[in-house]
């Protein structure tokens, strides 16, 4: 009998020490990832800094509009997508730090989806500065040209000039039965989206061009090629013009079928133009034509009262809830609001890993996740008081009142998961800033209360058969 009790009493001697270590384990992972995150956020070159929006860091917002009017719709996604990267590109190359470009689209009245670019430059406050930075990057385009077209259109433009002279009055040209066209440039489909590289080169006086005359040489990708090649074979003999950003630099004659995927554009370049030519292709031709629809400059010190503004909401929001649930639920309202530190931290170190830009809506985000976590606590804390009341012990009450909790904090939880991926896939830029947070900190929150703050709990060394441990694991004023 007496080695029965000592088997008991060393059982629960073990259980609770595996308990507290768990518990200390848990405070000891966050003390260091607590001390990661301070030290990236107090160093300047640190690997995982914070990245804060326009709203809060200043800088300038540029919002264009992409013509695909021209575009397959099942091909704009792609297209959108390969935008965004070659615009990127070119504003890492001009030295903008955490330069953030993405991709919009949304339905206006007339029942057409407009798409758009939205590009935000932290830091640049120079408005002209950031429009000339995106506006480097060329549109490339080799278009065939209709010859017959041209002569109509120089036989008008003759005649009307007569006509200006008062010499006679002719109100319509025409040659072999075929009025002027509007516009003598036949759109072939190979633009810069098919460009694989461009490289400054000096020609060596074959082909009609002077000797070290200045040209780019360009390579298409596999499928440039394939069509570059049936452009030239389907089209010998006729002249294809070279374009770059609607102004023609080029118009070589189609001699013979180009297979390879290789092209050269002359244009009476000087060295540093063919270069700058290069380059700026390299760095990557526009797939789509995109054009300037709106601009926004914000100011480094409304920014930065924006985020003091936030934290301090945040700060005190955060006291608010420490000093209630501390007052009303005692002991579990203390691992309550241990749990919420625990996820704050955890909240900071994961903006820096993913890493999450971190706006005004952002914040707000988080304010509200927070009051989702101490609304789980609640219920928990409530729980675990109604199985104290019906008799039981205190781990047994703990483990029992998480288990009844927890399914009403997953539908709770899981709903506003859903509501957060549905703004999220639907919203503008700022609310998808609002919805990652807050979607990020519902999922935290969750790990928090359910197994944070019960791994903490199940470490307290109370018992409820004195006065005091029923006092400090009661709720209320007077229970």
């Amino acid at each position: 009998m007496t080695d029965k009790n000592n088997n008991g009493v060393h059982s629960e001697k073990t259980d609770v020490f595996i308990r507290i270590f768990r518990a200390l384990l848990v405070l000891a992972v966050t003390g260091a990832i607590a001390f990661f995150a301070y030290g990236n956020a107090v160093n300047e070159n640190a690997r995982f800094p914070f990245r804060f929006g326009l709203d809060l860091a200043g800088g300038s917002q540029l919002t264009y509009s992409a013509d695909v009017s021209k575009i397959k719709e099942s091909e704009i996604p792609a297209l959108m997508e390969v935008l965004r990267v070659v615009i990127e590109k070119r504003i890492n190359v001009f030295g903008v730090s955490e330069p953030n470009v993405q991709v919009e689209k949304s339905s206006i009245v007339s029942g057409k989806t407009e798409h758009r670019l939205i590009i935000e430059l932290p830091g640049v406050t120079d408005i002209n500065t950031a429009i000339e930075e995106i506006g480097k990057t060329p549109l490339l385009e080799f278009k065939l040209v209709d010859q017959k077209a041209i002569a109509i259109q120089k036989a008008t433009a003759s005649l009307s000039s007569t006509t200006a002279s008062g010499t006679m009055g002719i109100s319509n040209v025409s040659i072999d039965g075929e009025k002027a066209s509007e516009n003598p440039f036949i759109d072939t489909g190979l633009t810069g989206r098919y460009l694989a590289s461009a490289a400054l080169e000096f020609s060596g006086g074959s082909g009609g061009k002077l000797a070290n005359e200045p040209i780019v040489s360009i390579v298409f990708n596999k499928e440039g090629a394939d069509l570059f090649e049936k452009i030239t074979r389907d089209n010998t003999g006729e002249t294809l013009a070279i374009f770059l950003d609607g102004e023609m630099i080029s118009s070589p004659r189609i001699n013979e079928a180009i297979s390879g995927g290789k092209a050269i554009i002359s244009g009476g370049f000087t060295p540093d133009e063919a270069r700058s030519l290069a380059q700026n292709l390299s760095f990557g031709a526009l797939p789509v034509p995109i054009e300037l629809a709106s601009t926004q400059t914000i100011g480094g010190a409304l920014g930065a009262t924006a985020l003091h503004d936030g934290v301090y909401a945040g700060a005190l929001g955060l006291l608010l809830l420490s000093i209630f649930m501390i007052v009303w639920y005692r002991a579990p309202g203390i691992i309550a609001v241990v749990a919420l530190l625990i996820y704050v931290v955890l909240m900071l170190a994961l903006f820096q890993l993913i890493p999450v830009v971190i706006t005004a809506a952002g914040i707000a985000g988080l304010i509200l996740s927070v009051g989702l976590a101490v609304d789980a606590n609640v219920l928990i804390a409530e729980r675990i008081k109604e199985e104290l009341i019906a008799g039981k012990d205190v781990h047994e009450a703990i483990e029992e009142g998480f288990s009844r909790a927890w399914l009403a904090i997953r539908d709770s939880n899981i709903a506003h998961i859903i509501a957060a991926v549905v703004l999220f896939w639907f919203g503008t830029s700022l609310i998808k800033g609002f919805a990652l947070v807050f979607g990020l900190g519902v999922v935290v929150s969750m790990l928090s209360a359910i197994t944070i703050s019960r791994t903490l709990l199940l470490a307290l060394p109370i018992k409820t058969t004195n006065k005091i441990g029923r006092f400090v694991m009661g709720s209320g004023f007077f229970k």
